[in-house]
């Protein structure tokens, strides 16, 4: 990937942390990077094509990261919670998923897809560390919610009251 696809998937990865989809084009794009709009369009020729490379970028880099971190530490729990809480509270920003998740049913066809799969991979990865389908899908639905609620609210503490790490929703081991 070239230094200037980068540098425009960067930006859009910002502004859709705080708009979603609505929250960016072209033109705002091309001025954060400092190139000309038609370069935006060259490397990706519409905004749905941007916005699903971004994704599925995002999608891959935290599968690796929870690779990484669940050879390290077992418990998904720890994991999901540490990461949640370090890469997204602490920067007071949405993660993008979340924030296109919320306008899933009005997103184009294609990004909707890459949004499903960051969903799902989520999913299959609190599963792949020993949790049931049921406790993945209310644990992750507790992190989701309370991340949205702590960073509209600006207030951290909320994330973490409600992260508590019940043990039911712990891997059976």
């Amino acid at each position: 990937m070239s230094e200037i696809t980068t540098a425009i998937m960067d930006a859009a990865e910002r502004r859709m942390r705080v708009g979603g989809f609505s929250g960016f084009s072209f033109r705002e794009i091309a001025a954060d990077v400092g190139v000309k709009s038609s370069s935006v369009h060259y490397h990706f020729p519409t905004k749905e094509d941007l916005a699903a490379a971004v994704i599925r970028r995002y999608t891959a880099e935290i599968s690796d990261r929870m690779d990484r971190e669940l050879r390290k530490d077992k418990d998904p729990v720890q994991v999901w919670t540490r990461t949640f809480r370090g890469k997204w509270i602490s920067q007071g920003k949405m993660c993008p998923c979340t924030m296109l998740a919320a306008a899933s049913l009005d997103l184009p066809e294609k990004v909707a897809k890459e949004v499903k799969d960051f969903f799902r991979m989520s999913l299959d990865k609190l599963k792949g560390a020993g949790m049931s389908e049921a406790n993945a899908a209310e644990f992750y639905s507790t992190l989701i919610g309370a991340m949205v609620i702590s960073v509209t609210l600006g207030e951290p503490s909320v994330f973490n009251q409600a992260v508590h790490e019940p043990q039911q929703m712990r891997a059976v081991a």
